[in-house]
């Protein structure tokens, strides 16, 4: 036990919480590094920070104070995609390392999102207005160019460094329009699938890539720790409490598992599996195994 003048280390998910409390302070280059810590316990995540910061900081030294924002997009360019060599993990995209961002700035490859934090957060030392964008299927990057003769916006796919034009936005959204019946009479605006996504939004995306990795492999433990984390992230999201749930009872923690199912079910009494989810709660009480498959 700690003396009166010692403190106990935090644990990952401690840390990480304390990051996510509240959104007025969310550091989301920390907090997004801070998952990693799940796989590396060990990770020196201000490191990692300062690595970041040191990469924008020598592009910084180059660039003339008063060139326009488009020419400054054009040195990070430059700079980020093909002195760095920053690109998409083609070979092993559902690798969880491309998740990792000591991993990804270490290898030079990984996914559009992770590739997107490191990219974001250079541009925004050299000054640039740059935002994440939720896009369906494929995180992109939006810069507003504001000051000169080339006002507007331009949308980077991080993955390729590529500046992508209306049409090829378009043409990348279409079929996720027509699985959702967003066509015809339906069909909504390019627009509004080019918001600007909230830091919290962002790490919710970043850790459901891995809870499908995991989920798909059958990983139970490295699951758990990624749920543990959404649920501290996204109270109000109640399915991740009961997606939770489902892998506590995976490990055969059957009273964390019940403890899950009745806050989702208290939530969310009228939900279209609260049938199959009160059954699994009942299977427990009764000390029965639930079934899961």
């Amino acid at each position: 036990m700690p003396g009166p003048y010692q403190y106990a280390t935090p644990t990952a998910l401690e840390y990480f919480s304390s990051l996510v409390a509240d959104d007025a302070s969310l550091s989301l280059l920390e907090a997004a590094t801070s998952i990693a810590q799940d796989e590396h316990p060990k990770l020196d995540v201000q490191a990692v920070l300062t690595e970041v910061d040191q990469m924008a900081e020598k592009l910084k030294r180059r660039i003339p104070v008063d060139v326009v924002p488009l020419q400054r997009l054009r040195w990070l360019n430059r700079y980020f995609f093909h002195e760095l060599g920053f690109g998409g993990n083609v070979n092993n995209y559902y690798d969880p390392s491309n998740s990792y961002l000591h991993e990804v700035l270490r290898t030079r490859r990984g996914i559009p999102i992770s590739l997107a934090l490191i990219y974001l957060e250079v541009a925004t030392q050299l000054g640039l207005r740059a935002q994440g964008i939720s896009f369906p299927g494929h995180f992109l990057v939006k810069l507003s160019l504001l000051n000169g003769p080339h006002n507007g916006e331009v949308i980077i796919d991080p993955f390729t460094g590529k500046s992508l034009s209306r049409e090829e936005l378009d043409d990348m959204l279409g079929p996720y329009k027509r699985g959702q019946g967003l066509v015809g009479d339906f069909d909504a605006p390019l627009g509004l699938f080019l918001q600007a996504a909230p830091p919290r939004e962002i790490l919710a995306r970043m850790l459901r890539n891995l809870k499908e990795i995991h989920r798909t492999a059958e990983d139970w433990p490295r699951l758990l720790r990624v749920l543990n984390r959404l649920v501290v992230l996204l109270p109000h999201a109640h399915e991740e409490r009961r997606d939770r749930g489902l892998a506590w009872a995976e490990l055969g923690q059957t009273d964390r598992a019940a403890e899950d199912f009745e806050a989702y079910l208290r939530h969310h009494p009228d939900a279209d599996d609260s049938t199959a989810m009160a059954e699994q709660l009942a299977r427990m009480r009764r000390g029965e195994q639930p079934r899961l498959h």
